[in-house]
């Protein structure tokens, strides 16, 4: 990524070795790294769930408190809740960054502890305002948590393993607000010890949160020289600008924020979805809460294993078309439904059409959970590790501001005589608007999700020493050519953006050609056909390697007629001279793709591609081997051909 204004490129937090790496997301809840931190986040999200919903069910169904009606109590704890993410997220992520992270989660589940026992006390002593005060308080403790919990995986988790991380997070939250949510139903409706079984679930998950805090190893502070500043007003502003100073960053948090204006709207309308549309009672409420986060929770966990175990964000583009075809469908599966007595959950079950809507909503929320993990990876590791906390909490301040929004627009569309079912179908297409728009301002995500579909249903593309890309820093990667989608295979290899030195003629190929200007690819033309052209390509190859990022070259020159390895010419010697004469000493990364050579974007008919489209049928098996870094002082054409020659063999 460029830096903007100015800034040194980020270099992400110290990550766990290699070591460390597991062979699947699960493995981590066994590593003292992860586990108990876990279990701490799980333990929060249920407790405020609890607390919340029995809150809610003993102001709507078992007590007359005339200043708070029934209709109105939901929405009031609800603008509680929320409220302190817009005063305090600014100041949280201060503190975050300023701190050791264990010790702010540590202080955050003292303070649960403490709020717990007050509200422990409201609900014996039936006391409104004081369960008022702990949901303001309640609040204030997620917005003081959510920093913390973002920005303590990149610490601890290499690349490899943040997406599953984030994944299991994710999961561990929707099924923990669902089981909070359940407990608190069924424990406030206990027959006279009802509110004291409340009280003392609250105090339990907060002891056991704390308890299993203290088990979280250490997470240096990445800002320790921070001088806080406590108007929550101006910090608000200097983290959206913070934000702002990095593009696909600022738009990736746009992309989540507006995910929760998204889900924000379905989960507010699942009681009058159920009432008014469905003919069902609470149960029936209750399991498409369950069905929605049972959708997210499985979506995900999928997440790693559709990217392979790297931080994809051409996963983003595919849970952005999930999500809108799916809340259209739902429109058009409850559009109709025949008019019915009020039922359970067992009755509904019974009838065949309303599992299209299950279904529906299934479908939608996970396509939603591959849309989100992969958006919190990519600002994780893009973000710059000593702002990363402050960043996260502008995320939480646009996320209450849409959520917010989302209220607003559809009370708005429901008091203008539009239906539920309306609304879902407003809210899909509204999706489909926003995420193209995204997507255009960030060709990144379009250029992954193209190199996502192109490994995994047009090839079947497996990586071999894919750990010798570099995480950070410049680095030229040197590849043999073989097709006209080569570009396009490396980008899927790679965890990081890539910027191509391109033939120039390969830019009129259709389709292709509006992809590498997209990638920003460099063309470059021999140096006696087009001077210009050729000296522009090296000043721009500088630049990206001065800017720390990666650099593709194929030193061949052009792809191959023959199938076989050409010879290496001059021209990547020359971009190694300017970078040592710029004082980067950037390593060359040798790959060599395999068995592309007869593919439909190979030039095997006579030299001439793309001429039989199913040639070799679908799914034909292709590679990438990656050898080890060579030092910028060590390399030289033919050495380097006969490494590239090597791993082709392997």
């Amino acid at each position: 990524m460029t830096p903007q204004h100015g800034q040194p490129a980020a270099q992400p937090a110290p990550l766990a070795p290699p070591a460390h790496e597991e062979p699947n997301q699960f493995a981590l809840l066994r590593q003292r790294r992860f586990a108990p931190f876990f279990w701490t986040q799980f333990s929060g999200a249920a407790n405020d769930n609890l607390f919340k919903f029995a809150f809610t069910v003993m102001v709507t169904y078992q007590l007359s408190v005339s200043w708070l009606p029934p209709a109105m109590a939901g929405l009031v704890i609800g603008a509680l809740f929320i409220l302190p993410f817009l005063l305090f997220s600014a100041t949280s992520g201060q503190l975050t960054d300023k701190y050791d992270k264990t010790r702010m989660i540590r202080f955050v589940k003292n303070l649960e502890i403490a709020i717990m026992a007050l509200a422990a006390w409201g609900f014996v002593a039936n006391h409104v305002p004081v369960l008022l005060l702990c949901t303001f308080l309640m609040g204030l403790h997620s917005t003081l948590f959510g920093p913390v919990k973002f920005a303590y995986m990149p610490q601890v988790l290499n690349e490899r393993e943040l997406t599953g991380g984030n994944g299991m997070v994710e999961m561990g939250t929707f099924v923990a607000i669902l089981l909070g949510q359940v407990a608190g139903g069924l424990l406030v409706a206990l027959p006279g010890i009802g509110h004291t079984a409340v009280a003392v679930g609250c105090i339990a998950l907060a002891l056991a949160g704390r308890l299993v805090a203290q088990f979280i190893p250490s997470a240096p502070a990445t800002d320790p020289g921070l001088v806080i500043n406590w108007n929550p007003f101006t910090e608000t502003w200097r983290n959206l600008k913070l934000a702002h100073g990095n593009v696909v960053v600022f738009r990736s948090l746009l992309g989540i924020s507006w995910m929760w204006f998204f889900g924000a709207v379905f989960l507010s309308q699942f009681p009058a979805l159920a009432k008014e549309v469905l003919h069902g009672n609470e149960q029936v409420a209750s399991l498409l809460l369950v069905v929605f986060s049972v959708g997210i929770g499985v979506g995900s966990l999928l997440c790693e294993v559709l990217s392979r175990r790297h931080v994809e964000i051409g996963l983003v583009p595919l849970g952005a078309i999930g999500m809108s075809v799916f809340a259209v469908d739902l429109y058009f599966a409850t559009r109709s439904l025949p008019a019915a007595e009020m039922m359970g959950a067992a009755a509904f079950l019974a009838q065949p059409h309303h599992w299209r809507v299950l279904l529906d909503l299934a479908l939608l929320s996970l396509f939603a959970g591959l849309y989100s993990v992969p958006m919190y990876a990519l600002i994780q590791m893009r973000s710059q590790p000593t702002h990363r906390a402050r960043i996260i909490a502008a995320n939480n301040i646009l996320n209450a501001l849409f959520m917010i929004g989302s209220s607003v627009i559809a009370g708005a569309l429901l008091g203008a005589g539009f239906t539920v079912p309306q609304v879902f179908l407003f809210t899909g297409i509204a999706n489909a608007v926003v995420a193209a728009y995204i997507f255009l301002l960030v060709p990144e995500y379009l250029l992954r999700f193209v190199a996502w579909v192109m490994s995994r249903f047009i090839y079947r593309f497996k990586v071999r020493g894919d750990e010798h890309i570099p995480s950070t820093g410049a680095a030229i990667l040197a590849c043999n050519h073989v097709s006209f989608v080569d570009a396009v295979l490396l980008m899927a290899a790679s965890p990081r953006p890539i910027y191509f030195l391109m033939d120039h003629r390969i830019f009129r190929v259709p389709v292709l050609g509006w992809l590498f200007r997209l990638a920003k690819a460099i063309p470059v033309a021999p140096q006696k056909e087009d001077p210009a052209t050729y000296e522009a390509a090296f000043e721009r190859a500088a630049q990206v390697l001065r800017e720390g990022d990666l650099l593709a070259i194929f030193p061949e020159g052009g792809i191959t007629k023959d199938g076989e390895l050409q010879p290496f010419k001059g021209g990547i010697m020359k971009i190694i001279e300017r970078a040592q004469a710029d004082g980067i000493q950037a390593p060359v990364v040798p790959m060599a793709l395999t068995n592309l050579w007869g593919s439909y974007f190979s030039r095997i008919e006579r030299g001439t591609a793309m001429v039989r489209p199913f040639r070799r049928g679908m799914f034909s098996r292709v590679g990438l081997n990656v050898g080890a870094p060579v030092a910028a002082s060590e390399v030289q054409p033919e050495p380097l051909r006969g490494r590239v020659a090597q791993l082709l063999q392997a």
